[in-house]
């Protein structure tokens, strides 16, 4: 297992070509979050070859996250030896830009509320977007064909990029954009796409047991204020953002065995 390397999105020569079987491997966008985590363990047990991991730096309002990206691929790495077989090389891309145009909770120090448009003022404009566009061009360069994304319609936010008609059609413009007639077609995946955040720890369980649910509570972040003081029966966080409430009402609504009908308040 190799350490990221940090580059910027301009600096494309550092991916070497490599063709793997791109039915059996995938890139995941590993943010370092439970969601994510919880993809990654969804596509080291789906695919049987190289699951890669790739991170953003994107002006972020805290790091907190990005630096449990690699505690996380360290422990899964050491719980469960059959997965490390098959995690591969992680990459982290530099997209600083990102933050330096986004006026939002998630790149300035500003209080978390709702704005004109009804969304919060966390949802960061086009980020899934680039995201998905900046992973499909290292997954070209990697010989990888399925990317893997934790976005999810039914967590209450209402981020346009997490919808699922967004992520089709993404996939529909990544084909169209860089797939020539030879090539296998690219694959958006998004296994947490239908589930709330009850059904996400489950997913967990089932793919891990509850050592993978222990890892993903102690060694991810989800706190929009990047609190990492106290540990809660659900992770780590400062317990009162909107991020901090999903994930709590989640965990209890899965040890509860419920799901989450309502948003957390």
């Amino acid at each position: 297992m190799r350490r990221a390397t940090p580059i910027t999105i301009t600096e494309y020569g550092v991916f070497t070509v490599t063709r793997i079987d791109a039915k059996d491997s995938a890139l995941v966008l590993f943010s370092g979050g439970q969601d994510s985590a919880t993809c990654l363990a969804w596509a080291l047990e789906r695919y049987r070859r190289t699951v890669e991991t790739l991170g953003f730096d994107y002006g972020q309002r805290h790091r907190v996250e990005l630096e449990c990206r690699e505690g996380y691929r360290a422990a899964i790495a050491r719980e469960f030896p059959h997965w490390a077989e098959r995690l591969g090389e992680d990459h982290m891309i530099d997209l600083s830009v990102l933050g330096a145009i986004s006026d939002t909770a998630m790149t300035r120090e500003i209080e978390i509320q709702a704005t004109a448009s009804g969304l919060p003022n966390t949802f960061v404009p086009g980020r899934n977007l680039l995201f998905m566009t900046v992973a499909a061009a290292v997954a070209y360069r990697r010989g990888l064909k399925v990317l893997v994304g934790g976005m999810c319609e039914t967590d209450f936010s209402g981020y346009p990029d997490c919808r699922d008609d967004t992520m089709k059609a993404l996939q529909v413009a990544l084909n169209l954009g860089m797939k020539t007639r030879y090539e296998t077609r690219y694959a958006v995946e998004t296994p947490l796409m239908w589930l709330d955040k009850a059904d996400t720890w489950r997913l967990a369980e089932t793919l891990g047991g509850e050592a993978l649910v222990e890892l993903i509570r102690v060694e991810t972040h989800t706190c929009y204020v990047g609190e990492r003081a106290e540990l809660y029966d659900w992770g780590f966080g400062c317990g009162q953002c909107p991020a901090c409430k999903l994930r709590k009402r989640g965990y209890e609504a899965y040890r509860a065995g419920e799901q989450v009908t309502t948003a957390p308040v």
